[in-house]
């Protein structure tokens, strides 16, 4: 199994912009076969180093990852993503 997490820090931080974000990571759900599981969480500290929002996947393997990417309803996440984004970071682990 794969655990891929990312975080982002958006350009505007406002809520409506943040759950607009979460929204569409959200909308992958049920939509990508390879993803097992899909969490989206918003950050509730709200300090200058944290990001604000965190998505975690679960896939089944590195091809399932592969397959992931470039999946049409995730290129759509991207797309949004690189027009909103400050920063984002990922980590990607077997387990």
């Amino acid at each position: 199994m794969i655990k891929h997490i990312v975080f982002f820090k958006l350009k505007d931080r406002s809520p409506e912009s943040i759950e607009r974000t979460a929204a569409v990571l959200r909308n992958m759900e049920g939509k990508i076969p390879q993803l097992v599981s899909i969490e989206v969480g918003l950050d509730v500290i709200h300090s200058e180093r944290s990001f604000d929002i965190a998505l975690v996947t679960e896939l089944a393997s590195l091809e399932d990852l592969q397959a992931y990417t470039v999946h049409p309803e995730h290129q759509i996440v991207i797309r949004h993503i690189n027009e909103v984004k400050d920063v984002s970071v990922s980590v990607d682990y077997e387990f």
